[in-house]
């Protein structure tokens, strides 16, 4: 199977998004269709002999068009949006003229024709085109219903104008402002439409503005060439200077900054970077100048990934997003029978006027286009909400799964912890502790850094040693060792029973001891330690609240698991396990409710594949976070917390949202049929079927939103 991501331009409403998958399943090949209207993204999956240029063709025959690049389709929909708000006006003044007209009785009949057929076929054109294509594919969307309600008004009125004497004096209306004024209503509820989608999209477009175009590369005599950011190769030397953004994915070869990653990270200091340290395109040097060599291709930046996952994530359907699609995807042909059914109705009671005023209303105020934005518009705002937070959603699916959690499982080390290990306490005087952190500060070894860094103070500079790093043991340096005690017993070192009882005290509570023997005698030891993350007693304590229950999964010994869960107050802990069990227990606690999975290692990859809802930190291996739906960008727990309150409140904004649409078309259809008519003496005019029409999306739309707002 091959995926191919297509830029589509010219969509007016979900509905059209939903035409595109429509056709495109028929083209043999065609696997699976994602069309989102909010990123006017379109991700195809096909066999490998499928024709692909059919694909394309048909997306045009239905009256779209294809983009070549991001920037091609921002002008596109610019010029869209621009379009809508032109027609809108011309046909709002021809409107008014024309209700004018016909108010007052005037006799200008061949005015009105032409200035309703200006309204109609010129401001009304696009939905007609769309209409009539989408009638060709049998597909039926929302402009079906717009183009059968507006031209059956115009052609009702065009015939009362030309056989207004052969037509019974009660049924000798015009209709001429009533379309046009309908397609101001729907011009007017797509432009504020666009508007507040285009505001939807904010956060999401400015994140992937964040790289610059231009770029300074280093040329071989050490002049300075500026050249187009997507043109560099790895291996080009990039200089940076303070107050320009990183172009490129890289390492420092030279000098030294301050660097802004809040963009990427959402840290809100500058962190310091030098050489031999890596930075990331989009992020600001605040203060110095840096040589960086490029590690990555423009397309496979970390921002270019962020950015492609966020076009991925926004073009996922939720399960009740393709429920809502599915009803869609029936309701005009449904609403076009339930129109005939009205129409007929009234005609058998012999009032065919009201039956075809109630007909059109039927047909113009049951828009299916809230029902089909009440999803889509949410996840947006969400997956933008959660990115202003340092919170990457790439599986929108996830949020519907946070509902009934049963239980979030950590693996320990780089989760729970800091991953850093630290130095807890020794027992080494002075010089000792002097000597040994000079040794280990020619170490790279994460234990030799941890003390250099405890002992930084009495590193000496110019003490110079050889030294031999023996895998497992620890370091053999001259009259020194440093490392386990079976490092010291081949060396014919021992230590008495009392001191021994002392070490094993500090590996009963769970740290980790390393030994020194300095001149063939013990010296004593350092107790070092993988240091639990702040937040972590606060974010199981709220799991806890919310009738979560916390697990520890972890590869570590049972005691250093044993001794994290109960200074956590964690009950349920798995240690010692293998990855392949790691994947067994994930499947065995979803036999009891839902799971997510919280992790950083290679080794969690399968079990994050196998959890509800996977999670991982942006620390973690790069197989962790191509498994997880939802990635900690601060590596901070809180992020978890954070999530489960955004999914709360992006669910409970998709129910609003379909509640109102369903509920809406419910109440309003019968209305427009007429229902209240024979009681009440209550009718709608297709004026106003339209203006409750476009007030429905706009208010989905408007829900949404208020998402951006929320706080969790």
């Amino acid at each position: 199977m091959k995926k191919i991501e297509l830029k589509i331009g010219g969509m007016s409403c979900v509905n059209c998004a939903n035409s595109i998958a429509k056709s495109a399943l028929k083209i043999p090949g065609i696997k699976s269709a994602n069309v989102d209207f909010n990123t006017h993204c379109g991700i195809f999956e096909y066999e490998k002999d499928a024709d692909i240029q059919a694909l394309k063709d048909k997306i045009i025959k239905l009256g779209f068009n294809i983009a070549k690049s991001q920037n091609e389709l921002e002008i596109s929909q610019q010029k869209e949006l621009k379009s809508l708000k032109t027609k809108f006006i011309i046909c709002t003044i021809i409107s008014v003229i024309l209700m004018w007209i016909e108010m007052g009785g005037y006799d200008l009949k061949i005015v009105m024709i032409i200035l309703a057929s200006i309204g109609v076929f010129y401001c009304g054109f696009g939905f007609y085109s769309h209409a009539i294509k989408s009638l060709k594919e049998r597909n039926y969307d929302m402009n079906v219903l717009i183009f059968l309600g507006t031209f059956c008004a115009f052609c009702y009125s065009i015939f009362a104008t030309i056989f207004h004497n052969q037509i019974p004096t009660n049924l000798n209306y015009l209709y001429f402002s009533g379309a046009t004024m309908i397609l101001s209503f729907v011009l007017l509820g797509r432009y504020l439409e666009s508007k507040a989608k285009a505001l939807a999209l904010s956060h999401l477009k400015s994140l992937m503005d964040l790289s610059p175009t231009k770029a300074f590369i280093v040329t071989s005599d050490g002049s300075t060439k500026e050249i187009e950011a997507n043109r560099l190769k790895i291996g080009d030397i990039v200089l940076v200077k303070t107050g320009s953004i990183i172009p490129c994915d890289g390492v420092i070869t030279n000098g030294g900054a301050e660097i802004d990653t809040s963009a990427i990270n959402g840290e809100s200091m500058p962190v310091y970077r030098s050489v031999a340290q890596e930075v990331y395109s989009g992020t600001l040097v605040c203060n110095g100048h840096i040589l960086i060599k490029v590690s990555k291709n423009p397309d496979s930046t970390l921002l270019a990934q962020i950015s492609k996952l966020i076009q991925t994530a926004a073009s996922k359907k939720l399960a009740i997003s393709k429920l809502a699609d599915k009803v869609a995807n029936i309701f005009v042909p449904s609403v076009v029978g339930v129109a005939v059914v009205t129409l007929l109705v009234w005609m058998s009671a012999n009032m065919s006027f009201q039956g075809i005023l109630s007909a059109i209303c039927v047909l113009i105020i049951s828009c299916p286009c809230a029902l089909g934005l009440a999803t889509p518009i949410a996840v947006v705002c969400a997956i933008s909400l959660a990115l202003k937070h340092s919170i990457l959603i790439k599986n929108p699916s996830a949020l519907e799964q946070f509902s009934n959690l049963k239980f979030a499982v950590f693996d320990k080390t780089g989760t729970i912890t800091t991953g850093d290990i630290s130095v807890v306490e020794t027992n080494l005087n002075q010089d000792s502790l002097s000597l040994v952190a000079s040794i280990s500060a020619l170490s790279s070894h994460p234990i030799s850094k941890a003390i250099a860094q405890y002992a930084k103070e009495l590193i000496d500079t110019k003490f110079q040693t050889k030294f031999e790093y023996i895998s497992g043991l620890g370091i053999k340096g001259d009259n020194i060792l440093i490392g386990s005690e079976r490092l010291l017993n081949l060396n014919e070192i021992f230590i008495d029973e009392s001191k021994k009882a002392i070490i094993e005290q500090k590996m009963d509570i769970g740290y980790g001891v390393i030994l020194v023997a300095i001149n063939g005698e013990f010296s004593g030891y350092i107790a070092i330690s993988d240091t639990i993350k702040p937040e972590a007693k606060e974010v199981i304590n709220s799991l806890k609240s919310q009738n979560i229950t916390p697990v520890i999964l972890s590869g570590d010994s049972h005691k250093i698991s044993n001794l994290v869960a109960k200074e956590l107050g964690i009950d349920m802990v798995y240690s010692e396990v293998l990855p392949h069990q790691k994947y067994e227990i994930i499947e065995d606690l979803k036999k009891s409710g839902k799971v997510a999975f919280i992790a950083d290692g290679i080794n969690d990859a399968a079990a994050l594949k196998a959890a509800d809802i996977s999670i991982a930190m942006n620390s973690g291996s790069d197989l962790a976070k191509n498994s997880a739906d939802i990635i900690l960008m601060q590596n901070s727990l809180n992020g978890v917390i954070k999530s489960i309150n955004l999914a709360k409140k992006s669910n409970t904004t998709i129910k609003q949202n379909l509640t109102w649409a369903f509920g809406y078309n419910t109440i309003c259809i019968p209305i427009a049929a007429g229902i209240l008519e024979p009681s009440f003496g209550i009718h709608l005019t297709p004026m106003w079927a339209a203006l409750a029409m476009s007030l429905s999306s706009i208010s989905v739309v408007l829900n949404s939103l208020r998402l951006k707002l929320a706080r969790i």
